[in-house]
């Protein structure tokens, strides 16, 4: 009778185990199969992958600047070049394909280079935008009252504010108090007028996006399992880490593709009214350089707008696309 009951307590706990141990497999197969399902939709996609094909070549094309440019960077001596060999204000041919400027330099080789300050602009103002919209949206949704009281009033003065208008102000005083242009960090010349215009654009560009995200929280918080979690004793802190944020992922991930059309768009429009870095030549500050030019030098001024529109267009697309795929109110 003893050895009975020792067997079955034994495979009462082997089956326990074997239980909880399926659980946990099925709960990350669960994880996986959600993210393999809209991988799957957003291969369907055709404007999505489209949009995405753009990127990598964006991509492509910032990283190898240097093999793809047929002339250097400005300031170095050979970006004139055209200049010196007589070919200013030239129309587009062979040899330039999207022309020369009045000053002499290659507008295919601006825009490659130029692609450089693209790619760093859209990621390092995605990434503060996506901090403050995750901290300010998921704190105001989960605690609630006086907290969530508080910063949607503060959200909704910076909803308010002429943001182009403050931003333009913001980066002209900054400019008149810097000294130094750059900042050098393990190698790497980091544009310190760029870098603040970056963080001006963020700081009035997450209020919208916390609203949406605050919005989910709302829902998520009244959910069984996040009611079952505060039961058992968890902190809100760790609600928040363990079970509202992978929830609300989603809607980030698409949020933060569409932060990056705006904040290029935003970048290029304080740099074209003047108000940019003026020591990094982004595509703004190309079609500033050559407005005075258009009636003459009409392509110096249309092919940086148009490598504007092409981007911002390419991050739209791939935000639709991420959208539709990571909806879970669409079906296969």
């Amino acid at each position: 009778m003893l050895t009975l009951r020792r067997n079955r307590k034994n495979e009462t706990g082997n089956s326990a185990s074997l239980s909880g141990k399926d659980t946990d497999s099925e709960t990350k197969r669960r994880g996986a199969s959600q993210w393999a399902v809209a991988w799957r939709r957003f291969k369907k996609h055709k404007s999505g992958l489209f949009g995405l094909g753009m990127i990598v070549v964006l991509l492509i094309v910032a990283i190898f600047n240097t093999v793809i440019a047929p002339y250097p960077a400005r300031p170095a001596p050979d970006a004139l070049k055209p200049l010196y060999d007589g070919e200013a204000a030239q129309a587009p041919s062979w040899k330039h394909p999207f022309g020369t400027t009045r000053m002499g330099l290659d507008v295919f080789s601006e825009i490659v280079h130029g692609s450089v300050y693209t790619i760093y602009v859209a990621v390092a103002a995605t990434l503060i935008t996506t901090v403050l919209t995750v901290a300010v949206g998921i704190t105001a949704g989960y605690f609630g009252r006086y907290i969530d009281e508080l910063l949607m009033r503060i959200t909704e003065i910076f909803l308010v504010f002429p943001s182009l208008l403050l931003i333009l102000v913001f980066a002209r005083i900054f400019q008149l108090g810097n000294a130094e242009p750059f900042y050098s960090f393990l190698g790497i010349n980091i544009p310190i007028g760029l870098t603040m215009i970056i963080l001006i654009v963020s700081i009035f560009a997450w209020a919208g996006n916390a609203r949406v995200v605050r919005g989910e929280v709302l829902r998520l918080k009244e959910t069984e399992f996040i009611q079952a979690e505060k039961s058992l004793g968890a902190s809100s802190w760790w609600i928040m880490l363990k079970h509202v944020f992978p929830n609300v992922l989603p809607q980030i991930i698409v949020l933060a593709t569409l932060s990056m059309a705006s904040a290029v768009l935003v970048e290029a429009a304080v740099s074209f009214l003047g108000f940019g870095d003026p020591n990094t030549y982004t595509w703004g500050r190309l079609m500033e350089e050559s407005y005075s030019d258009m009636s003459t030098t009409w392509w110096s001024e249309v092919f940086p707008g148009l490598a504007v529109f092409l981007t911002v267009l390419a991050f739209n697309l791939f935000g639709d696309g991420i959208a539709d795929a990571l909806n879970p109110r669409l079906r296969e």
